[in-house]
């Protein structure tokens, strides 16, 4: 089994007991209302079980956690860790999160943006903007992984991702892609295979390691450190064949 499971599965853990650290009041709502009135608020927390959580610009919250539901932060907002099950996660312009993860959706760090620790998710793509950064590690599981011209200091992890490190990206810590769980036979045809590329000018410090068979392009004017598992195929212009 490869490490990044058992990473996942810990932070899923950590999820899981806000569906019973709710409290519930008996209340009678407007069925207009009923999505705001199950969202708390404790401490400069936010949490909610079933419904999106919205941060607005400009404000500051410990924790803003959904098991069923999106969370949106707004630009300018500062978000201690922003967490769901079921449901994408939003990183407004110049916000700050310490954390974001989720199991089953996407995320997107907007232009700008702060994750001072790690963005993971299981199923959904990750998608860093322009001049955002992650200071831990970009992980999934399945799902594309593309860095636009941001910066990633704990390396990227995926399974059976597409990744994409376009112009001018910094990666610190190297790129690994796992070898999918044993216990079962595939035959993996050409089209299976992740995509991985690097882009113009971008930098991959760490080692390239792949657990299984990729298609890896990297361009002339990239900078990557020692490659394992495959072989790289060097391209020219901005982006590679198809």
């Amino acid at each position: 089994m490869h490490k990044l499971i058992p990473r996942l599965a810990a932070t899923l853990l950590l999820i899981l007991p806000l569906a019973g650290c709710i409290n519930y009041h008996d209340k009678d709502h407007d069925a207009d209302t009923a999505d705001a009135d199950a969202t708390q608020h404790d401490g400069g927390s936010t949490h909610s079980i079933n419904g999106s959580i919205h941060i607005e610009a400009g404000q500051s919250v410990h924790d803003a956690s959904t098991v069923n539901g999106s969370v949106h932060i707004d630009d300018g907002a500062q978000v201690g860790g922003g967490h769901s099950i079921n449901g994408g996660i939003s990183l407004g312009s110049n916000a700050t999160a310490g954390s974001l993860t989720t199991v089953n959706g996407g995320i997107i760090v907007g232009d700008g943006a702060t994750v001072h620790g790690s963005v993971t998710t299981v199923n959904g793509t990750l998608s860093l903007h322009p001049g955002s950064s992650v200071g831990g590690r970009l992980s999934n599981i399945n799902g594309t992984i593309i860095v636009a011209g941001a910066s990633v200091g704990g390396g990227i992890n995926t399974v059976n991702g597409n990744i994409d490190i376009g112009a001018n990206s910094h990666i610190k810590g190297g790129i690994t892609v796992h070898k999918p769980a044993t216990g079962f036979l595939h035959l993996w045809g050409d089209n299976d295979k992740p995509r991985v590329v690097v882009g113009p000018g971008a930098s991959v410090e760490g080692t390239l390691r792949f657990e299984r068979d990729v298609r890896l392009y990297v361009s002339d004017s990239a900078t990557i450190g020692p490659v394992t598992g495959t072989t790289e195929i060097r391209f020219s212009g901005d982006r590679p064949p198809r």
